[in-house]
């Protein structure tokens, strides 16, 4: 299937899935639906934190998220022929939330929520391995998921590296929870 856009699916916004797909359609505005797909998921995850969710709860989420998500994205493949479109944003709502695991204990630090949507988006642009590969690789509904999944993982783990060894000090003062 070639990568082409769900602007051109005529049907999509008659479809549940589609909305889900999009997250309430933010995956339609322009430039870079990505960004806006990881903002939303950056705030949503925020929120989340902000009530209480701790990060076994927010990986739940994530996890469900990916199984209902690789579903539906796999219903909209076979009924569009279109595959990974980059309309579909909930991967990076997934991924983002992996992505702000290690800051949950220092919360509501927005220093360390800019830095871990920075890295994500990073990961997720940048591919580097097994990023690209998965990526390349894993085909159907969760092969659009999986690479943001594991994007979201490796921002965490630089995170938690950073903290570990005291090179974020300086935003945990600057931005104090």
């Amino acid at each position: 299937m070639a990568k082409l856009s769900l602007r051109t699916w005529k049907e999509g916004p008659k479809h549940v899935s589609f909305w889900v797909v999009t997250v309430g359609g933010s995956g339609m505005l322009k430039p870079a639906p990505g960004t806006w797909g990881s903002l939303v998921g950056l705030i949503t995850g925020a929120g989340m934190i902000a009530l209480g969710v701790d990060a076994v709860e927010l990986v739940a989420w994530a996890v469900a998220l990916t199984i209902l998500s690789s579903k539906l994205i796999y219903d909209i493949e076979m009924a569009c022929g279109i595959h990974d479109a980059p309309e579909i944003v909930v991967d990076e709502v997934a991924g983002q939330w992996l992505a702000l695991l290690p800051v949950i204990p220092l919360a509501p630090n927005w220093g360390l929520y800019i830095l871990a949507f920075l890295l994500f988006r990073a990961f997720d642009i940048i591919k580097p391995w097994p990023i690209g590969w998965l990526d390349q690789k894993v085909g159907g509904g969760i092969g659009v998921m999986i690479d943001d999944i594991v994007a979201g993982l490796m921002a965490a783990i630089v995170i938690w590296i950073l903290l570990a060894f005291g090179l974020l000090d300086w935003i945990i003062q600057w931005y104090p929870n």
